[in-house]
Order: C-alpha cells, then sequence, then structure tokens
C-alpha cells in the first residue's frame, strides 16, 4: 500500500499536478495562481469568461477556413500569431513584468514551434479541405492523445479500465466520422485534409506533454505570448520556403479573408487565451477543461448556420461518440488524481519522506 502511495506521489511531481507539499508553494504554484486573482469573481466576469472560451473557440474553426479563403495558410498562421505574441508581449511588459533573458527563449520557442507550425499550421493547410466542423470534430481527439503520450511518456500512471474504454470510444468515433463518405470522395470529408488534422492534433499533444516536463517563464501570459512569437516566426520561415509568400498577393485578398484574420488576433489569441489563462487562477481545471466538450459543437453549428457546412447523420453520431470517450477518459484522470489528492492528505510525513 505505501508503496503504490509513493508511486503515484512521484507521478505526481513528475506531471506537474502536484506543486505543493506541506509547505509553501514553489514558483510553478505561484505562476499558476497568481495571488492578486479574486478569490471569489463574480458571477457574471465567470460567465463572460467561460463564454469566450466557449464561443469564440469554437468559432475560431470557420474564421480559419474565411482566412485561408485567400491568404496562403502558413501565411496567415504566423501573421495571426506574430501579431497577437506582439500586442500580448507589449502588454505583459507594460505591466512591469522583466523581459527574458536569451536563454529563457529556449522552451518556448521549441514548445510554440511545435504547437502553432505543427498544430495550427497543419490545421490551416487542412481547412482548404475541409468543412470547420469536420475539422473541430478531430482536433476533439487532443484529450485522448494527451493521455496515450503522457503514458508512453511515464508522467502519468497505468489506465483503468474506464480511461481504456474512453479512448477507444473517442477513436471510434473518429472512424464513424469518416464513415462511406471517405470511400464516395465527396466534399464532406477529405481524407488527406482530415490526416492534416489528426498529425496536428497529434504534434499539439506532444507539445503539451513536452511543456509539463520543462521549466517555462513565470508569468502564463508572458510564457504564451513568447510562443506564440516563435510559432508565428516559424510559420512565416515555412512560408517563405514553400514559396506561400511568392504566390500571396495582397490584390486578391477579400474582406471576409481579412475581417476573419482580424477576428483570430483579437478575439482568438488575445480575448479566448487570456480569459482562459484567468480561469486557470479561479476554477479548477475540470471546470475549465469543459471547453473540449462544447467547441466542437459550437464549431459544427457555426458552419451549419453561416457557411452552409453539411451536418449528416454520420457528423452527429461522431460527435456523440467522440465526446462522450472523451468524458470518459477526463473522468477517470480526476478521479485518479482525487485519489492521489487524498494519499498525500492521509501520509503526509510518508510522502514527504520518500
Amino acid at each position: 500500500m505505501r508503496d503504490s502511495r509513493s508511486s503515484r506521489i512521484r507521478w505526481l511531481l513528475r506531471s506537474g499536478e502536484l506543486v505543493e507539499i506541506g509547505g509553501p508553494t514553489d514558483a510553478r504554484c505561484c505562476a499558476a495562481q497568481p495571488t492578486s486573482a479574486p478569490a471569489h469573481p463574480s458571477t457574471t466576469r465567470l460567465l463572460t469568461a467561460f463564454a469566450a472560451i466557449y464561443l469564440i473557440w469554437g468559432s475560431t474553426y470557420l474564421g480559419t477556413r474565411y482566412a485561408v479563403e485567400s491568404i496562403p495558410p502558413l501565411w496567415m498562421m504566423g501573421v495571426r500569431h506574430l501579431t497577437g505574441g506582439a500586442l500580448l508581449y507589449s502588454w505583459t511588459r507594460w505591466r512591469g513584468i522583466r523581459a527574458p533573458e536569451f536563454r529563457d527563449w529556449k522552451y518556448p520557442a521549441v514548445i510554440g514551434t511545435m504547437l502553432f507550425l505543427g498544430g495550427h499550421g497543419s490545421l490551416a493547410w487542412a481547412e482548404q479541405r475541409l468543412p470547420s466542423g469536420i475539422a473541430a470534430l478531430l482536433v476533439a481527439t487532443l484529450p485522448l492523445m494527451i493521455v496515450v503520450l503522457a503514458r508512453v511518456w511515464g508522467t502519468e500512471p497505468p489506465l483503468d479500465r474506464r480511461a481504456v474504454a474512453g479512448l477507444v470510444l473517442g477513436f471510434l468515433g473518429v472512424l464513424v466520422l469518416f464513415g462511406p463518405s471517405a470511400w464516395r470522395h465527396n466534399r464532406e470529408l477529405n481524407p488527406l485534409g482530415a490526416g492534416a488534422v489528426l498529425w496536428g492534433t497529434f504534434i499539439w499533444a506532444a507539445g503539451t506533454i513536452y511543456m509539463r516536463n520543462v521549466r517555462m517563464p513565470e508569468s502564463p501570459l508572458l510564457s504564451a505570448s513568447m510562443q506564440m512569437l516563435a510559432g508565428g516566426a516559424s510559420l512565416i520561415v515555412v512560408a517563405a520556403l514553400t514559396g506561400e509568400a511568392r504566390h500571396f498577393r495582397f490584390a486578391a485578398l477579400t474582406a471576409r479573408s481579412v475581417g476573419a484574420l482580424a477576428y483570430l488576433i483579437i478575439f482568438g489569441s488575445i480575448v479566448a487565451f487570456s480569459s482562459y489563462t484567468w480561469l486557470h487562477t479561479v476554477a479548477t481545471p475540470s471546470r475549465v477543461a469543459t471547453y473540449a466538450y462544447v467547441n466542437p459543437v459550437v464549431a459544427v453549428l457555426v458552419g451549419w448556420a453561416l457557411a452552409g457546412e453539411p451536418v449528416g447523420p454520420f457528423t452527429i453520431l461522431a460527435m456523440l461518440v467522440i465526446l462522450a470517450g472523451v468524458a470518459l477518459v477526463n473522468a477517470a484522470r480526476h478521479d485518479e488524481h482525487e485519489e492521489a489528492s487524498k494519499g498525500m492528505e492521509e501520509y503526509p510525513t510518508q510522502a514527504a519522506a520518500d
């Protein structure tokens, strides 16, 4: 029994889920939950913040589809993240946060490249071929990929039966999403585009796991701005190397693409992300994580209502199956964390000794 609790404690320490053992919090904890955050935020402010990550992030998939209509995908994402990162970085410096040193850029640069070049770059390229709602449903497999990679990396304990059932259900939903349309090669689902979204989602999951195991800047907003700047720069470089920049013509820009890009920068990259960061200081991670269930539904409905994207029976069934799988996996992880925390409370002296 003691060995079981000891191994669970060590897992929590490695994964970053536990940062306090009977003493003062460390820098990572303080960065995640600044003392200036309100202890009891107003209901209005909470609802506004949740609405931002639910509705805005859910609608960014259609925004991306509109933006790439006349702007090359990598170039578009590069401009989005460079601009958003620069604005957010300037704001953090204006608030008095110390400028990072050169060595502080190492991990944010690597992670930003993985998340924004690998993740968002693949998504933008794929949305030239896929409806935005379908892309959102494929991205909904992100929590499932994170769980699998975390076990491979060794930062979380073995999966229980409920988590395994959730993984099987979630990836079964992806197969349902492909359904007969993939074999008919109609416009509802392009296999190449779907594969690009899944690949980008895998890279995003890998970057998320990697982030848990390296030391990032203490300020979450500064860290986010550095990641966006590095990711945006890498997107622009790759866009230039692949010839996107050479073929881009300002005269070909449409008002809808420009408006969509502005929406992605202001609302998707700044407003929603700031709300997401603030929510982590005043709400439990399980409550904040509910956006993973809402975003795909919002994306499907927005794509159907505003862009006339088809929502067939396979799309609806796949959405229900994928989200059910994600819910099972997240519930299993929540129970594991609760059990480990209780073990810490019951045996604090043993835990500290281990």
